[in-house]
């Protein structure tokens, strides 16, 4: 197992990529503490986990990621249930897309508190202990979108790119301590959001995609799991695409 005797926190993991991320991690041996603010879809999360994985210890938190009080408590509360934090996967994020002129400075920030100052807080909260203990792997989730930009998506866009410029000086900062922090930038993936698009949508996506498909949340959830196993040891600041070939 290559997470094994480990603690990870995921973000947003009660569904989607990051539901996966979760289960990968957990089926590898790891512990998993799900932050999400949405308690009904967090609690049956760890509900079925339980079920799938009887000899793991998964525990939902519920907590507002671009509340820094709400995270402090929330990181300090699972630190002091597992005793440590190896991997934190800032998974969680929003969209309010718009274009520029009809885009409110409340759309905006919103997206911006969430997506960016969200990550900076859950890695801020996590990284006292992960210098203490000389250990760690930080995974961000940022998007293909912060690469190559998208109409109607400037906030996303720039949330995004924030996150991949944050996540190098981050690697940076930490590297010395033996806490290796990487992203990951999804490309067009198959989940509940992208299954309501037309057919005529979803086909001009599929055609600025190299691979002539769509990913998959496993494709992203397999990533996570290399960068936060040893197979990553040497591994930081960089940013790996699972889009198909699209921001080539």
């Amino acid at each position: 197992m290559k997470l094994k005797n480990q603690v990870s926190i995921v973000t947003g993991g009660s569904c989607g990529i990051g539901r996966d991320i979760c289960r990968i991690f957990l089926s590898e041996g790891s512990d998993v503490a799900i932050m999400d603010i949405n308690k009904d879809e967090g609690f049956k999360t760890i509900d079925k986990f339980k079920d799938e994985y009887p000899d793991r210890n998964v525990l939902f938190v519920n907590s507002d990621i671009s509340d820094d009080v709400s995270v402090e408590k929330s990181i300090n509360d699972i630190h002091e249930r597992f005793g440590r934090i190896d991997i934190l996967v800032n998974n969680a994020g929003i969209t309010k897309d718009n274009l520029l002129l009809r885009m409110s400075l409340k759309e905006f920030k919103e997206v911006l508190e969430i997506n960016l100052i969200g990550t900076f807080i859950c890695c801020k909260a996590v990284s006292k202990y992960m210098v203490k203990q000389k250990y760690g792997r930080i995974i961000n989730i940022s998007s293909v979108i912060g690469i190559r930009g998208n109409a109607g998506q400037c906030n996303y866009a720039a949330s995004k790119a924030g996150v991949i410029g944050f996540t190098k000086s981050l690697a940076k900062e930490l590297a010395s301590r033996n806490i290796n922090v990487n992203a990951i930038a999804p490309g067009f993936i198959k989940t509940d959001m992208t299954e309501k698009l037309d057919d005529k949508y979803k086909g001009k996506i599929i055609e600025m995609i190299p691979s002539g498909k769509l990913g998959t949340t496993v494709d992203v959830a397999k990533a996570a799991l290399f960068l936060a196993s040893e197979d990553s040891d040497y591994i930081t600041g960089s940013v790996i695409k699972i889009d198909g070939g699209m921001a080539i």
